[in-house]
C-alpha cells in the first residue's frame, strides 16, 4: 500500500485529506469521497497509486486541447474514482466505480518510457479526476518534465490551492471543466462548489500554466445566456481574452439520459455570447465539420489551423505565429511565460 501524502492526522484516530477542496474528514475504516483514499488505523492510504483503468495515444484535440501542441499525440492514463458525483458523466463505469480488481498496475518509470516509445509529446492525465491520483501524477509528471515530455491535467478544478502549488513545478497544462457559472448547478448535479474550481483555475494560469477551459452545455441546466455572459466576463477579466473556451454538446449519459442533447443553435449562442464578452478563441466541441472548430488569428483573421473531429491540419501558423500577420498566437508555443 501507498501512504498518502496531503492529509493531516487528528488525536481520535481520524485523519483530515487536503488533497481536494471537499477536504475529507475521514474516520478509520472509512475512504473519502473519493473512494480512493482510505484511512487504516489513522494512516491515510491512495488506493490506486499506479493502478490505471485505461491507456490510449490521443490526438492532444481530444481531451480538448487546442492551443497546445496542436496536431500531436498524447500519452494518456486513467484511473478510477472521482470527487464529483456529476448525474450526467460520461465516464460514469470508472469515475464512480469502487471496483480494483480489473485495474493493471504500471511503474512511473514504465508510463514515461511507453509515452517516448509511442512518439507522444505529451502525457495526458484523464477519463477520471487526476487530483486523487495526486502522488502518482506528481511523480510521473515529474519524470516526463526531466525527459522533454510536456504534461496535462484534465481536470474538474477541485484541487486545494496547497496540492496545486505543489504539482505547479511539473504541470505544463491545466484543461479544466467550469461545469456551469452557478453554484446551485455544482451542488444540485455535481455534489461540489463553483467557487474552488474558478479559484484553482485562476491559481493555475497565474503559475504559467497553459490554461483552457471546457463547459458542456446541457439543454435548460447551465445554457442560460446570462450565465454563459458572466463566465465568460469572468474568464477575460480574471484570466485574459487569450484563453480558449469551449462549449461542448452534452448527449444523454447515466442520470440524465432523459434529458435533450444540446442543439447546435445553442452552442453558436454561446459562442456568439464568447465573441461579444472579447473572448479570442471561443470553440464549438462534440460537433464534427464545424466552422467553430477552426483556429483563426485573433488579429487578422486568418485561418491557421483546420480541424475535423479529432484531426488537425496547420495552414497559417509557423513558430507560433500566424503567417498572414506575424501575430504570436497564445500558447501555440507550449507553456506560457
Amino acid at each position: 500500500m501507498h501512504e498518502a501524502e496531503m492529509y493531516r492526522k487528528e488525536e481520535d484516530g481520524s485523519v483530515t485529506c487536503a488533497l481536494c477542496s471537499h477536504r475529507c474528514h475521514i474516520k478509520e475504516g472509512r475512504r473519502g469521497i473519493c473512494g480512493v483514499r482510505e484511512n487504516r488505523r489513522g494512516t491515510l492510504y491512495a488506493l490506486t497509486y499506479g493502478k490505471i483503468s485505461a491507456e490510449a495515444i490521443d490526438p492532444i484535440e481530444k481531451k480538448p486541447l487546442f492551443h497546445y501542441l496542436p496536431g500531436t499525440t498524447t500519452y494518456s492514463l486513467g484511473g478510477i474514482g472521482c470527487n464529483f458525483r456529476c448525474r450526467h458523466c460520461q465516464n460514469w463505469e470508472i469515475s464512480q466505480s469502487d471496483d480494483f480488481s480489473h485495474l493493471a498496475f504500471l511503474k512511473v518509470e514504465d508510463a514515461v518510457a511507453r509515452a517516448l516509445a509511442s512518439g507522444c509529446r505529451s502525457i495526458a492525465w484523464t477519463y477520471n479526476e487526476p487530483t486523487i491520483w495526486h502522488e502518482y501524477t506528481r511523480e510521473m509528471a515529474a519524470r516526463a518534465r526531466a525527459k522533454g515530455l510536456g504534461t496535462v491535467y484534465v481536470t474538474n478544478g477541485y484541487i486545494t490551492p496547497e496540492a496545486l502549488a505543489e504539482m505547479t513545478p511539473h504541470l505544463e497544462a491545466y484543461r479544466v471543466d467550469i461545469k456551469a457559472f452557478t453554484d446551485d448547478f455544482y451542488r444540485t448535479v455535481c455534489g461540489a462548489h463553483l467557487d474552488p474550481v474558478l479559484a484553482s483555475t485562476k491559481q493555475a494560469y497565474e503559475a504559467g500554466m497553459h490554461v483552457e477551459t471546457v463547459t458542456l452545455v446541457i439543454p435548460g441546466m447551465n445554457d442560460d445566456p446570462e450565465d454563459i455572459r458572466d463566465l465568460c466576463r469572468w474568464v477575460v477579466r480574471e484570466l485574459g481574452p487569450e484563453v480558449p473556451m469551449h462549449f461542448t454538446a452534452f448527449h444523454p449519459d447515466y442520470h440524465m439520459r432523459d434529458t435533450p442533447a444540446t442543439p447546435v443553435a445553442v452552442l453558436e449562442r454561446c459562442h456568439a455570447i464568447a465573441r461579444e464578452e472579447g473572448v479570442q478563441y471561443p470553440y464549438l466541441g462534440n460537433v464534427f465539420s464545424h466552422p467553430a472548430q477552426h483556429t483563426h488569428c485573433h488579429a487578422c483573421g486568418a485561418l491557421l489551423i483546420e480541424r475535423d473531429a479529432f484531426h488537425s491540419r496547420t495552414v497559417g501558423l509557423e513558430n507560433g505565429r500566424c503567417t498572414a500577420c506575424g501575430e504570436t498566437i497564445p500558447g501555440m508555443a507550449g507553456k506560457r511565460g
